[in-house]
This record gives C-alpha cells, sequence and structure tokens, in this order.
C-alpha cells in the first residue's frame, strides 16, 4: 500500500477496528507522517434476479441509497445506517447459498429490520415496494403495525 500524500511504502498501523463486514485502519506514513484511514472487506460475487428476470451484480450502495432514503429524516445516524446495512447485507449474503438472490427477497429482508427498528421508514419502504393499489391498502398495512 502505498501513501496517499506522498506514495511512500514505509506505513504504520496506530489503530485497528473491525466492524461486522469491515476492518477500519488507521495508518501513518513513516516519511510524511501524514495519516489516513483504510476499510478491509470481504467482496462476494452476487447476482441479483431482478423481477424482469433480469440479472444484476448485488450493489450494497444501491442497498444503502435505498435504507438511507427510507430513514431520511428519522433519528438516525449515518453511522446507525451503515450499521442497518451491514445487517442487512450479512442476511443477504447467509441466505444466499447458491450467489443468486432474488430481488423480492432483498426487499423482505429490507422490510423486516426497517420494521423492527423504524415502523415510519417500514411503512415508506412498504409503501412503494408492496405497491399499495388503493389507501384501503395502505390502511390495512399501518393497523398491522399497532
Amino acid at each position: 500500500m502505498l501513501c496517499p500524500y506522498c506514495n511512500a511504502t514505509e506505513l504504520k498501523v496506530t489503530d485497528k477496528r473491525n466492524s461486522g463486514s469491515a476492518t477500519r485502519r488507521r495508518r501513518e506514513c513513516l516519511k510524511c507522517e501524514k495519516r489516513f484511514t483504510t476499510y478491509e472487506k470481504v467482496e462476494l460475487d452476487l447476482n441479483v434476479i431482478k423481477k424482469s428476470g433480469k440479472h444484476e451484480k448485488f450493489s450494497r450502495e444501491k442497498l444503502f441509497n435505498g435504507i438511507s432514503k427510507n430513514l431520511e429524516k428519522r433519528p438516525f445516524s449515518d453511522r446507525e445506517i451503515e450499521e442497518i446495512v451491514d445487517d442487512v447485507e450479512a442476511n443477504i449474503y447467509r441466505i444466499a447459498k447458491d450467489k443468486d438472490i432474488k430481488s423480492s427477497k432483498i426487499g423482505e429482508i429490507v422490510m423486516s429490520k426497517l420494521k423492527r427498528i423504524d415502523k415510519v421508514a417500514y411503512i415508506r419502504f412498504a409503501a412503494v415496494y408492496r405497491d399499495f393499489a388503493d389507501i384501503d391498502e395502505f390502511r390495512d398495512e399501518l393497523k398491522k403495525l399497532k
């Protein structure tokens, strides 16, 4: 690894922390003495099978954006959202034994997680994911939450 500031190879790790799906390392360059952070995580090949039958490579970024959008203006920090995404991603990889998973299954995993942590975010997600036909279906879903 090279220092992003001076391209030196002489680095030392000053701090290391493990989270569910990644290892965070704080590094210091021995030449220019600047510090920076690196992340190490396992990257698995996983295909998502869309409703149309099309295959698409799994995107953590897409998952993060979807979950954050539903948690917008809710009492969750970026770090907490990252932890939620880590948990959902771990569940997806556990379930996808043959490296393929249906997008509908990912939706169910996300809904289940959101339902446990924030009912408003759950309803936001369910309103789009379940594609309620009318207000009565929406009302029925709200009643189930009580």
